[in-house]
């Protein structure tokens, strides 16, 4: 039998099982790609270097553990990078689930790495409210109408981070992290567009085309799928070396995922070349 023939014959399990290596084998042996951010990824980063010291971001959990493996890494990073730069980081959530995903992020980056901050002076959790949109449009003329307590139960009047905050526009920057509804796209309708404030963040790789028609004037950056919060960390440790030593999953995982796709581009290459010889050599007789 032809090799071709061999070839466009191949049983299906025999590519599952190259799939399955292309992921196992860069896993195993921690494969990794240097990532260069992109301007869409590194005007996030380039806004938050600039901001003075004290300066209020909103990081929104607005994403479910379903779509974590994608938008966590970007999550631990801007964590990383606000706290580095002395910022004041506000955590809330849209979504139900992110208010235990925030959590779990103080726990295991805020707590861990930077154990000298003050929960209530450099960093707060508002925790989930529901509203969707209209909590945003509330809160950006009143933010004490819907958030009377942190996600502790803490009056909200009681904790310094709150003095001289009346609503959204008392803040410099808004990070929304998740890719569904509500989400970044309505943090730039209902808060960046009225209130003039700037907006950026991350979502899934198949969420992200439909928020690049914001960028540039309507939204700062856009991290899109684990490239983007790849791009991210890579930004983060071309500036603070100190964090090569840290975790990276967006790094990580974008080497099992380049070499997938590599082997499934070779797998589809391979799959036209021999139809169009089948078919040549069917015309020929």
């Amino acid at each position: 039998m032809p090799l071709y023939e061999k070839l466009k014959n191949i049983d299906r399990r025999v590519i599952y099982i190259f799939i399955a290596l292309s992921v196992i084998i860069p896993l195993v042996f921690k494969i990794a790609f240097t990532e260069q951010a992109s301007p869409i990824v590194q005007n996030i980063f380039d806004k938050i270097e600039s901001l003075p010291e004290g300066s209020r971001v909103i990081l929104s959990y607005d994403y479910s553990p379903s779509t974590a493996p994608e938008i966590q890494p970007m999550a631990d990073a801007l964590t990383r990078h606000i706290l580095e730069k002395d910022l004041r980081l506000y955590n809330m959530a849209l979504w139900a689930p992110g208010h235990n995903i925030a959590t779990e992020t103080t726990d295991r980056i805020i707590i861990a790495e930077f154990p000298e901050k003050v929960y209530g002076e450099d960093y707060l959790n508002l925790g989930f409210k529901a509203g969707n949109e209209f909590l945003i449009a509330v809160i950006l003329t009143d933010l004490k109408k819907m958030y009377t307590t942190d996600a502790k139960g803490t009056d909200i009047d009681s904790i310094p981070m709150m003095q001289g905050v009346k609503n959204l526009r008392n803040f410099d920057l808004i990070l929304s992290l998740g890719g569904g509804k509500p989400g970044l796209k309505e943090w730039i309708l209902f808060a960046g567009d009225p209130g003039h404030i700037p907006v950026a963040g991350g979502a899934t790789a198949v969420s992200a085309p439909n928020l690049y028609p914001y960028y540039p004037e309507q939204m700062l950056g856009l991290m899109g799928g684990m490239k983007g919060g790849a791009e991210y960390e890579s930004a983060l440790m071309k500036i603070y070396p100190q964090y090569k030593n840290k975790s990276h999953p967006g790094i990580d995982l974008m080497g099992p995922q380049a070499i997938a796709h590599l082997v499934i581009m070779i797998f589809v290459i391979i799959g036209n070349i021999t139809y169009f010889i089948a078919r040549k050599r069917g015309e020929e007789r």
